[in-house]
């Protein structure tokens, strides 16, 4: 990594394909390939509040240790309790998936079924991560904050349909 931040911007879509293999997006491989020391590795794990799955490149490790950390001391400048094993289980709490040049992979089942994911994930940029969607979890979202990913998705749906 060049020490910048990592950045993941913009949308995608995969149907199922063969071998039950989906294919990330060729904007997320790239950075998710820098972000792995140029390996085609991806790191998907259960998003803590949301019911899709979240991917990120190897070099986001570092910056969740600094969250826990930030975290901690907010706690203790609130007098909240906070427990830093349970946020390291959480938040490492990660399964490494290699992928192919084309950005061909396979999701374990477990998360697969933590996300809901069927035959087809709907991706979405959010900064030092990216979200993987079951286009029809996302449907379900309620309020004006899903709009945009919502439209996307639809779009992206129905242009693979065709």
């Amino acid at each position: 990594m060049t020490g910048k931040p990592v950045i993941y911007s913009g949308q995608g879509f995969s149907p199922k394909g063969d071998k039950d293999r989906f294919v990330l997006p060729a904007a997320f491989r790239k950075t998710v390939t820098e972000s792995s020391e140029g390996k085609g590795l991806l790191l998907v794990s259960k998003h803590d509040k949301w019911d899709c799955l979240i991917g990120y490149g190897l070099s986001r490790r570092e910056g969740l240790m600094a969250q826990i950390d930030r975290e901690e001391e907010m706690a203790a400048r609130a007098s909240q309790p906070f427990d830093r094993d349970m946020r390291y289980f959480q938040l490492f709490d990660c399964a490494e998936i290699s992928f192919d040049g084309s950005g061909r992979f396979i999701i374990p089942a477990h998360l697969r079924a933590l996300g809901g994911i069927g035959d087809a994930i709907y991706y979405q940029g959010a900064g030092p991560f990216f979200t993987l969607w079951s286009p029809e979890v996302l449907a379900r979202q309620d309020g004006p904050q899903w709009a945009s990913a919502q439209a996307a998705c639809a779009s992206l749906t129905e242009g693979a349909r065709k």
